[in-house]
């Protein structure tokens, strides 16, 4: 293996392995337990983890980052926040149902596939918001763009958690997932720039960027050629049957019961944006001070997750510890952005804020400054709680076709919750009720994830529990094992 895959990976110098190679028994060595000589010069530059990750990174920066920022804004500034509530709770409710079995269809279609499909949906939606421009009443086009984007945002997010946590080695996953974090949430810090100065043209700068974001997977490389900087091979399932994979995604369950109690953490996860971008940033701002909000929350993202990334891959601290780490700065960080944020909620309710004396915050008004910190804050928060739980389905397997059953699980939990409470804010539920629900599953979503990091979290991957789906299997075979395994758990 070429030296500086070594130097990067912190394994010693090893000489590869042939694909075809055997044990001293005669049997094949396992894909897993091999190692492959990198590629070099530019071909190996475009071909490194972290090259793919960062393309990864652009695809999200352009179509979900833009669809963030202006989300951020509570219906892009220009929707009202019942129509933008409507549309919300409609995409996330088809997101749950699309990214649950999402996991087999990346692993059907292959990632490449699975995310140039995933990235379509965000041009119309954004689409939408031009419509609405044009037309006012408009609103039903904007909920039925909604509810298309949540089976394509299904599809996009699922591929690319697999790929994210699939490509790094056990000790880069945290480098990783902030450098995938840091240039996603730039999405958001050029949309809401933009959004300063909003107009109608910027709306069509919007399309453009999202339909080159769209179109950034065909530029990656297949994930069956990937090697990591260890030089093992990226496990990928080859050409799994349909009933293979939907059996493989009850298995998933079986073989590790422990992702169950990161469940109420995933379902969390999204619950928070709606009283932040609607009952918080949307209702007591103006659109000015709104824009500005928008664009320090996202770049407060790009620090939360690197800084927590960091931690979360301090080689001078056991895996176990590091997780524990993590969770701790998660508990401080919840507790003292909803104490600080309580304060603030009791100062307005959903019926002052609709009456005409209301008087909507500026960014020159002496209360802004407390408020705009809140807000970064909360995207302090955000990004941590995000990386935190990636990190932590990462900690349970190496294996791009289990993560990617893991990361459906995450978005289809994640979007089942936000469809809820997107649909309570547009029925006007009041703002408190909203914010103490949003503290309240936070909290419930650590206690669960205590347990878990206890019993699950190791120093290094379970690679009996981690061989679902091994290279070179046949749909039977792979059945067959995943059934061995199942009724092994049970006994």
């Amino acid at each position: 293996m070429a030296d500086v895959a070594n130097e990067e990976s912190g394994r010693p110098h090893m000489t590869p392995v042939p694909t075809n190679s055997s044990n001293v028994d005669g049997q094949s060595t396992p894909p897993e337990l091999e190692y492959y000589l990198r590629p070099s010069g530019v071909a190996g530059l475009y071909t490194s983890t972290t090259t793919q990750v960062v393309l990864l990174g652009f695809v999200c920066f352009m179509c979900p980052g833009l669809f963030n920022a202006l989300n951020g804004l509570g219906g892009g500034g220009q929707v009202d926040p019942t129509t933008s509530a409507n549309a919300n709770s409609a995409l996330y409710a088809t997101f749950a149902v699309a990214a649950f079995f999402a996991g087999s269809i990346n692993n059907v279609l292959g990632s490449k596939i699975t995310l140039l499909l995933g990235s379509s949906g965000y041009a119309l939606y954004i689409g939408s918001y031009l419509a609405v421009n044009i037309h006012p009443d408009a609103g039903g086009f904007v909920i039925a763009a909604g509810s298309i984007l949540g089976i394509c945002a299904g599809l996009l997010w699922t591929a690319q958690g697999s790929l994210m946590l699939g490509y790094p080695t056990e000790n880069q996953k945290g480098r990783f997932i902030g450098i995938f974090w840091s240039i996603f949430n730039l999405g958001g810090v050029v949309g809401a720039s933009v959004s300063l100065g909003q107009n109608f043209h910027s709306e069509i700068g919007f399309i453009v960027l999202t339909c080159i974001g769209a179109l950034i997977p065909l530029l990656m490389v297949d994930p069956r050629r990937m090697i990591r900087t260890d030089g093992t091979r990226v496990l990928v399932p080859r050409h799994p049957s349909w009933k293979t994979e939907f059996w493989g995604l009850w298995v998933a369950l079986r073989t590790d019961p422990w992702i169950v109690l990161l469940f109420p953490m995933f379902f969390a996860s999204n619950w928070f944006y709606t009283w932040q971008f609607n009952d918080y940033n949307a209702a007591i701002f103006n659109i000015r001070a709104r824009s500005l909000n928008n664009l320090v929350y996202w770049l407060s993202q790009i620090i939360g997750s690197v800084s927590i990334g960091f931690l979360l891959d301090q080689q001078g601290l056991s895996r176990r510890l590091r997780a524990f780490s993590g969770w701790c700065v998660l508990v401080f960080m919840v507790f003292v952005v909803h104490t600080w944020a309580f304060f603030d909620q009791k100062e307005y309710t959903r019926e002052l804020v609709k009456s005409p004396s209301f008087q909507k915050i500026d960014i020159f008004d002496r209360a802004y400054v407390s408020r705009v910190l809140l807000y970064i804050c909360c995207g302090l928060l955000d990004s941590m709680w995000q990386t935190t739980a990636y990190w932590l389905m990462g900690a349970m397997s190496n294996n791009p076709g289990k993560l990617a059953h893991f990361t459906g699980f995450y978005k289809s939990i994640q979007s089942a919750g936000a469809a809820g409470i997107w649909r309570a804010d547009a029925v006007g539920i009041p703002y408190m009720n909203m914010f103490i629900s949003t503290w309240v599953l936070l909290v419930a979503g650590l206690v669960f994830a205590f347990p878990m990091i206890h019993m699950r979290v190791r120093d290094h991957t379970d690679e009996d529990l981690d061989s679902l789906y091994e290279l070179g299997e046949s749909d039977q075979e792979l059945t067959q094992r995943a059934r061995t395994q199942a009724l092994q758990v049970e006994k």
